[in-house]
């Protein structure tokens, strides 16, 4: 048990984040505004989330302009998928 428990990872436990990190490793990258509508959040809630994930480097950032809009555009980094995979394993772990 004490083996399953050390591969869960902390990044991990909001569900804000966790919902980001899901859709980030099926998808190639998402933009602020379809992350913002998959999850139901606040500009603010999301971008605070973003921001964690960012600091932990499981997340890249690309910013870009698109008919002199900013578009800002987020992938999940290799770190950040195996991270994410081995959380996601561990918790399948746990409900067996």
């Amino acid at each position: 048990m004490k083996e399953l428990l050390k591969n869960l990872n902390k990044a991990f436990e909001n569900r804000i984040r966790l919902g980001i990190m899901s859709a980030l490793v099926v998808n190639d990258y998402l933009d602020f505004n379809a992350l913002k509508n998959l999850l139901g959040v606040t500009d603010g809630n999301l971008a605070s989330h973003l921001k964690s994930l960012e600091k932990s480097d499981y997340i890249h950032v690309q910013k870009e302009f698109l008919d002199r809009k900013p578009n800002t555009k987020y992938s999940a980094s290799d770190e950040g998928k195996l991270a994410f995979i081995r959380h996601i394993k561990a918790i399948e772990q746990l409900l067996k």
